[in-house]
């Protein structure tokens, strides 16, 4: 039975046009997958601390030799890598802030990314563990950043994620960008007529798996 973990980090709640799409696409998963399941981990209503000192000490301190405190401090992270070894599919719904991810999903990856969990030192090289996963990153923007565009440069989005998830050894990645979201604010396109292609895209791309 295979599981999907559904990710958000949009605040922008029922206006977001990422979370529109990555719920759109858990539900579109369910059809195909009806005997799944999904974990969902919305990252607005989940409290992620930035890393200190001793969060990094507790973490390269070997298992077994960990106080209750250094335990309790990994508690959390703990608990995001469990679902990402337990899913089999990742969907994120990543707004661009300034040309970049969101601070809270930018804590998450900070919380997930660790030495002998998600990846390791093999011979001084080194080597993902999460391997045989597969993510779809539906990034929603103001203004439009996709390749060969005049404003392509500043959109550290997706290079970043494709790095980062790279790195922890998932290579099968998908990038689906609903750029130009600031014409809706702007009333020059109503909200189903701009979120169209983007399901589309989605809908071609589940059916293509």
């Amino acid at each position: 039975m295979p599981t999907l973990l559904h990710l958000d980090s949009s605040p922008l709640g029922e206006a977001s046009i990422s979370r529109s799409l990555s719920h759109h696409f858990v539900d579109a998963w369910k059809v195909l997958h009806p005997l799944s399941s999904v974990i969902t981990r919305d990252l607005t209503q989940t409290p992620i601390p930035p890393v200190t000192g001793a969060w990094v000490g507790a973490s390269y301190t070997p298992e077994d030799a960990r106080t209750p405190e250094q335990k309790e401090l990994l508690k959390l992270s703990d608990g995001l890598i469990a679902e990402l070894q337990t899913a089999d599919e990742y969907v994120f719904g990543v707004p661009m802030h300034n040309f970049g991810i969101p601070s809270t999903l930018k804590l998450w990856i900070d919380q997930i990314a660790r030495a002998g969990k998600t990846f390791a030192y093999i011979s001084g090289k080194p080597e993902g563990l999460l391997k045989g996963k597969k993510a779809t990153f539906l990034i929603a923007s103001g203004g439009v950043y996709d390749a060969g565009t005049a404003m392509a440069s500043f959109n550290f989005v997706e290079p970043y994620l494709r790095t980062v998830f790279g790195f922890l050894g998932i290579v099968d990645t998908t990038f689906i960008n609903a750029g130009g979201a600031a014409a809706l604010n702007y009333g020059k396109i109503d909200r189903q007529t701009f979120l169209q292609p983007h399901i589309d895209s989605i809908q071609k791309h589940l059916h293509a798996a």
